[in-house]
């Protein structure tokens, strides 16, 4: 089969590289070669997620760590930020848990503002709040550093944070937010394939699970937290996935941290130039916009299963069409991962090119 490169926005393409350092010898999870494994990886991932706690690696998708963090850390109310197609799930999350859940509601293509939750939280109702940091379904960028600050407003609500289409193109340093939880996925700007979540948690969050007795084993903080301890996980790892997990993090600190923000920033930039010149809009507004992928409006009504059938047959590669209710009324880029000037180049050519043949 010929290989049809993606550029939506998850998975996203997976280096040859990447695979060869994923298809290293199997080894046993509780042994030593695992340990020393992990181990390496760990400084490099606080150094990433700047943070002095554990990282943690959960053989799960994100969402497995966004329920758990709700099972763990929800013993009051929870507020659920909710601006797209994933934050509204992780509210109906909240409520499957059996949580008190209420939801901050915007406009799908609106950001989750500090005003707009510090509002909420003054009720005094809530003792955790979720937020989405880079909304995937609809690139919108909330402003993290600003709705942290709240943290100090309200030291007894847990703020637990997935950025997990946002990790690694632009700055998400913990401990400076003084939030309680980060977590993001392997499949989006780490360039791996599915199945491998990423996340830290603070000290306050552990003594908050600690006070909650029915937040299960698969996703109990307390279980990851003395595993990692000692450079283990608690239930069986995706060992190939972390092999190809110290494949990216070493090539992320050889291209350095700041360069790599760098570049994401340079390459989205790529992208809304094509997006200006042909007359399409943003989904997202000025200021909010996501680094690692665009949602374009399709402002000029073309018809975009047609493109990116035209992409696919005579690019081999793919874009995404709109998720959910945008689905056709929006068209979403990636940028994120390994990719480079003159491999967003290409996608831009294939785009002129397939949109000219509508």
């Amino acid at each position: 089969m010929s290989h049809v490169k993606l550029y939506i926005p998850g998975p996203v393409e997976v280096s040859p590289a990447t695979f060869a350092a994923m298809s290293q010898p199997m080894i046993g999870h509780r042994g030593k070669g695992f340990s020393d494994l992990y181990a390496d990886i760990q400084p490099k991932l606080q150094s990433l997620f700047g943070t002095t706690q554990l990282v943690f690696l959960s053989t799960s998708s994100a969402f497995g760590v966004m329920e758990g963090a709700i099972r763990n850390l929800v013993a009051k109310k929870v507020l659920n930020c909710c601006n797209g197609a994933f934050s509204d799930k992780w509210h109906d999350v909240s409520l499957r848990c059996g949580k008190q859940a209420e939801a901050l509601k915007v406009e799908w293509g609106q950001p989750i503002t500090a005003d707009l939750i510090d509002a909420r939280l003054a009720s005094g109702d809530f003792d955790a709040l979720t937020l989405i940091h880079n909304e995937t379904s609809t690139g919108v960028l909330s402003p993290l550093e600003e709705i942290g600050a709240l943290k100090k407003k309200y030291p007894d609500v847990m703020f637990i944070v997935d950025s997990v289409s946002g990790f690694t193109t632009v700055p998400v340093n913990f401990d400076e937010l003084g939030i309680d939880v980060l977590l993001t996925g392997s499949q989006k700007a780490f360039a791996l394939p599915p199945g491998l979540a990423l996340f830290t948690a603070s000290p306050a969050a552990y003594a908050r699970a600690e006070t909650i007795k029915d937040r299960g084993y698969y996703f109990d903080f307390l279980e990851f937290r003395a595993n990692g301890e000692k450079s283990m996980t608690p239930s069986t790892p995706c060992i190939s996935l972390i092999y190809g997990l110290q494949h990216q993090v070493n090539a992320i600190f050889a291209e350095g941290v700041e360069n790599r923000f760098a570049r994401h920033a340079r390459l989205n930039g790529m992208v809304h130039d094509w997006v200006r010149r042909h007359g399409f809009e943003f989904f997202a507004p000025e200021g909010y916009r996501s680094k690692s992928l665009t949602c374009v409006t399709n402002n000029k009504g073309i018809d975009v299963a047609a493109m990116i059938g035209l992409l696919k047959k005579n690019h081999s590669l793919i874009i995404d069409g709109g998720y959910g209710k945008l689905k056709g009324k929006t068209f979403r880029i990636s940028n994120m991962g390994d990719e480079t000037d003159e491999t967003i180049g290409t996608v831009i050519a294939a785009l002129d090119d397939s949109l000219a043949k509508l």
